[in-house]
């Protein structure tokens, strides 16, 4: 008969102690995170959201002042069109071309985490790029009216106009081969 062996009794309630510590922790981890039943949604599609890319801090007035520094700032928004919730799992996609010249595509850092979106909420993305004018912006720069954004994971893109703050048609004069993208977040009521 093959022998067992079997903690002594000391070292049998510590390992209880530890087995029984691991799962409070493993339990207590588990409660932090945010599964709710939108987690499961499914994917977030260009066409099922309404875009808009808004340039922040007066960019697009086209008086090349500089203002707000080196770096200048727009913000991509999309708006759950339905009543079904979605999940938008990464950075959704973002290219700003001259024509068939040159072109500038958003960039974001790292793995964002997914942001479950219900119908009708709203989800950010906040960009930063490098105004045309910037000393030491280069010549690879594009002016446009008009970005071309794809939903996360998706295939299928839609154009998106530009406009300032207020609402208004403006062009967006960025320089660079990418604009960064912070993560995507979800919007409060009225954003």
């Amino acid at each position: 008969m093959p022998a067992t062996t079997r903690p002594a009794g000391g070292l049998a309630a510590l390992t209880a102690g530890l087995t029984l510590m691991a799962g409070l922790t493993l339990t207590a981890c588990d409660t932090t995170t945010t599964a709710t039943p939108d987690a499961t949604a499914p994917p977030c599609r260009t066409a099922a959201l309404t875009w808009t890319l808004s340039l922040l801090d007066g960019d697009g007035d086209g008086d090349g002042d500089g203002r707000g520094g080196d770096r200048s700032g727009a913000r991509l928004t999309a708006v759950n069109k339905g009543s079904g919730a979605c999940l938008f799992a990464g950075y959704p996609g973002l290219e700003i071309h001259n024509g068939k010249a040159d072109g500038i595509e958003g960039a974001g850092a790292g793995r964002p985490s997914a942001v479950a979106l219900p119908g009708h909420a709203t989800v950010t993305v906040d960009l930063r790029y490098t105004r045309r004018g910037t000393p030491g912006a280069g010549t690879w720069c594009v002016r446009q009216h008009e970005a071309a954004v794809t939903a996360p994971h998706d295939t299928h893109g839609t154009v998106v106009p530009v406009t300032d703050a207020h609402g208004k048609a403006a062009l967006l004069d960025a320089c660079g081969e990418t604009i960064a993208m912070a993560p995507p977040r979800r919007a409060g009521a009225g954003a």
